[in-house]
C-alpha cells in the first residue's frame, strides 16, 4: 500500500489542531467581566454595572451553610439583590421589573416577619425556602447576564424584557410566572416542606399578597406599565372567560384559578417530593406556567394591560 502524502498529512493535521482549538475555545465558559449583556429596552448598562450585577447576582456563598445561619444570608441575599434592584432601575433595564416589586415586598412584607420571634411555628423553614426562592432568581439572573443559560420560564422572561413593543405590565406578569409559578413550588419541595408547614407558608404568601398594590403601584410608577388586571387574573381568576373564549384554558390553569394560586403552588411543592408523582407534577407545572403565560397574551391582545 502506498504511503499518504506528506503535505498531504500536514494539511489534515492543521485542519485538526485548528479543529481541536475551536472546540476547546467552546468549552470554555465567558469570563464574567468579559460579558456585557445588551439593553433590555432602556440605557445599555456600562461594563461596570454589569460587572457588579454579576457578583451581586453569585449565590455560591449564599446557599454555603458555613458562611452564616439561614437568616444571616437570607439578609445578605436580600441586601444584594436589593442593590441589583437599583442598578436596573436607574437604567430603566426591564430586566428590573420582576426584582422592582420583588424587592418591595422583601422589604415591606417578608423581611419585618422573618425578624418577629414567633411569626412562625417553623422560623428556621421560613428562613430557608425566602432564601431559596430568591436565590433562584439570583442564579437565572446570574445566567443571563454571563451568557449562560436561564432556565426555560426564565429564559422566556429575559426574551420578553427585549421585546419593546410589549406592555411593560406583560412582561412584568411573565417574571411573576415565572417566580412563583415554578419557582415557588420548587423551593417548597427543596426545603422538605410536609403539610405542617402550611400555616408558615401561608403567613408568607398572605402578607405578601397584602402589599399587592404596592407592586402594582411601583411598576407603574417606574415602567408605566399597569398590573393590576394580570395580578387580579393570576390571583383571582379575573378575566378567566376571556380565556376560555380563546382556547388556552388548561387544566392546570383551570385548577389555579378554582383553588387559587398558592395552593396550588403548594400543593405542587408536597407533591414533587413523591419520586413517584414527581415526573407528573414536573410536567404540570411545566403546563401551568406556559399556559398562564398564553393567558396573559390573550389579555394583552384583548387590552387588558
Amino acid at each position: 500500500m502506498s504511503s499518504a502524502n506528506p503535505g498531504h498529512r500536514r494539511r489534515t493535521g492543521r485542519t485538526a489542531l485548528v479543529f481541536v482549538f475551536a472546540v476547546a475555545g467552546l468549552m470554555v465558559p465567558p469570563r464574567a467581566d468579559a460579558v456585557v449583556a445588551e439593553s433590555a429596552c432602556g440605557a445599555p448598562p456600562a461594563p461596570a454595572a454589569v460587572a457588579e450585577i454579576v457578583e451581586l447576582s453569585d449565590t455560591s456563598e449564599l446557599l454555603d451553610e458555613s458562611t452564616g445561619s439561614s437568616l444571616d444570608r437570607l439578609e445578605r441575599a436580600v441586601e444584594q439583590h436589593r442593590r441589583i434592584t437599583e442598578v436596573l432601575v436607574a437604567h430603566r433595564d426591564r430586566r428590573g421589573l420582576l426584582a422592582l416589586g420583588l424587592d418591595a415586598v422583601e422589604r415591606a412584607a417578608v423581611m419585618p416577619l422573618q425578624r418577629t420571634p414567633g411569626a412562625f411555628d417553623d422560623p428556621e423553614w421560613a428562613h430557608r425556602i425566602s432564601l431559596d426562592l430568591l436565590a433562584r432568581f439570583l442564579r437565572n439572573l446570574h445566567a443571563e447576564f454571563t451568557g449562560a443559560p436561564a432556565e426555560p420560564q426564565w429564559a422566556h422572561y429575559f426574551a420578553l424584557t427585549r421585546q419593546c413593543e410589549l406592555s411593560a405590565a406583560r412582561v412584568a406578569m411573565a417574571g411573576y410566572n415565572a417566580h412563583l409559578t415554578v419557582d415557588l413550588a420548587y423551593s417548597v419541595a427543596a426545603t422538605h416542606a410536609t403539610p405542617a408547614h402550611a400555616r408558615d407558608y401561608f403567613t408568607l404568601v398572605d402578607a405578601i399578597a397584602r402589599h399587592g398594590s404596592l407592586i402594582v403601584d411601583l411598576t407603574k410608577s417606574v415602567y408605566g406599565g399597569d398590573l393590576g388586571p394580570l395580578w387580579r387574573f393570576y390571583f383571582v381568576g379575573e378575566g378567566l372567560d376571556a380565556v376560555l373564549g380563546a382556547g388556552v384554558a388548561t387544566g392546570p390553569l383551570l385548577r389555579l384559578a378554582d383553588a387559587g394560586a398558592n395552593v396550588v403552588i403548594f400543593g405542587n411543592g408536597l407533591a414533587l417530593q413523591d419520586p413517584a408523582a414527581a415526573p407528573a407534577v414536573r410536567a404540570e407545572i411545566d403546563v401551568l406556567w406556559r399556559s398562564a403565560d398564553a393567558a396573559f397574551e390573550v389579555l394583552a391582545a384583548r387590552g387588558a394591560l
